[in-house]
């Protein structure tokens, strides 16, 4: 008889009272959802459960990807007995009673896996304790923990275990088991035939921030407090205990909210960008839409005028990606004030635009003799980089050179503003042009 029922209930016969979440655990690998990069057939984990080669692993992620799920069913999929405490309440005694339960088991044959969530709450004594099992085989040690386990588990420990890296759950996987807990009679809502619309069950997702134990909670939640057989927004709201903001990222709402975004910076109201901001992220805009938007606004509305702005939106993109949410949205806020208190500029912006029109609309000659490479001697015979006249080799490196086609010569595109580093930028622009024109 196993140590610990890995098994769910009998479909069918699955307990209400428990909690969605717990019902709706995995039966098998293929219901796993997420996790791919170590799940997905011919991936590492995933080949180790179907060849029955497991050794001893940590799983290392964030609450609510799976960390328990997958250690109960590797136990069934392995046929392996399965012990499972927590850190929290486990000492020493406790452990040394089972690994003893464990070292008989393997005398008759029969593996166990023993899963410890937590792991990183053991003191050094206590992890120590399943040093000798685990060397001798006598258990699997499967650990799962929150926290980095090079610093929270022992080295003795840890080079005798794989670990593996558990993602954060992605809104879209999120939905889908969502979705599936609705639709299931036997172990998730399906008896209870509640319609809920996709930006409803979008919300709830992002919110859970990649947490599915949280997202189960939430629907249930929702589910019992909506009237009739429709999932209500304020049932939601109140699960959640806070105002849901529903768009449709692909919709009308979506790009009104962007717009509104960029004019606020445009027009220099840092108050408004904050808002409108502050509007997207509690919506679950995704926050790379966000930092790119933002990139380009310090590109096309700031320009040389403050060439910082483009530094500061990047590096913002940068630590929206490093950090993830929440903390990763102050550099968006910080990115959003700095854009519109900047001095603003559409000058390079518009140059682009006159010299795409010349390209467009004229001739397309070939490049000037003067300034192509020479590499070979054939190419020095037929003129290419004759005239050509190096800066550094003069005065203030400024040479009298022509450097466009011979039909648009003096043409000129950007046109400096007075605003920011522009008014600098407009001043050199002309010392250039007096100082060639001496030439």
């Amino acid at each position: 008889m196993s140590l610990f029922d890995t098994s769910l209930p009998e479909s069918g016969h699955a307990d209400k009272r428990r909690p969605l979440a717990d019902r709706m655990r995995p039966e098998t690998l293929e219901e796993f959802v997420g996790q791919e990069h170590i799940l997905a057939p011919g991936k590492p984990l995933r080949a180790q459960i179907e060849h029955d080669t497991l050794s001893s692993i940590i799983l290392w992620g964030p609450p609510g990807v799976g960390k328990t799920t997958l250690a109960r069913l590797v136990a069934r999929l392995t046929h392996c007995e399965f012990m499972a405490y927590s850190a929290v309440l486990s000492g020493i005694k406790e452990i040394k009673a089972m690994m003893a339960d464990a070292e008989r088991l393997r005398t008759t044959g029969r593996r166990t896996i023993v899963f410890i969530d937590e792991i990183h709450r053991f003191n050094k004594a206590q992890q120590d304790a399943f040093l000798p099992y685990v060397e001798h085989g006598d258990i699997i040690l499967i650990g799962a923990t929150t926290e980095n386990p090079s610093f929270e588990v022992i080295s003795a420990l840890l080079s005798r275990s794989k670990v593996y890296a558990l993602r954060p759950l992605t809104t879209e996987e999120i939905v889908t088991l969502l979705k599936r807990a609705l639709a299931d009679k036997d172990r998730g809502l399906g008896e209870l035939a509640i319609e809920a619309t996709d930006e409803l069950l979008e919300q709830i997702a992002v919110m859970a921030s990649g947490d599915a134990r949280a997202a189960y909670n939430t629907l249930e939640a929702a589910v019992a407090a909506s009237p009739g057989n429709e999932l209500s927004r304020q049932a939601v709201e109140d699960a959640m205990q806070r105002k849901v903001l529903l768009y449709d990222k692909s919709g009308e709402e979506h790009f009104n909210l962007i717009s509104a975004l960029h004019k606020s910076v445009r027009s220099s109201d840092a108050d408004a960008a904050l808002y409108w901001l502050a509007r997207m992220l509690e919506a679950g805009e995704d926050r790379l839409y966000i930092a790119r938007r933002l990139v380009r606004m310090a590109i096309e509305d700031i320009g040389l005028a403050d060439p910082r702005a483009l530094e500061q939106t990047v590096a913002a993109q940068q630590a929206v990606h490093f950090l993830g949410i929440p903390e990763g949205d102050l550099a968006l806020a910080q990115a959003a004030v700095y854009l519109a208190v900047a001095p603003k500029s559409d000058a390079a912006y518009k140059a682009l635009d006159l010299a795409r029109a010349d390209v467009s609309t004229t001739a397309t000659e070939p490049v000037p003799l003067h300034l192509r490479n020479a590499p070979t001697p054939l190419m020095k015979q037929f003129g290419y980089s004759a005239g050509y006249q190096h800066a550094h080799k003069f005065e203030d490196a400024l040479t009298d050179m022509e450097c466009l086609p011979p039909s648009l010569s003096g043409r000129r595109y950007y046109f400096p503003t007075n605003r920011g580093l522009e008014k600098r930028i407009s001043e050199r622009l002309e010392e250039i042009r007096e100082a060639r024109g001496k030439k």
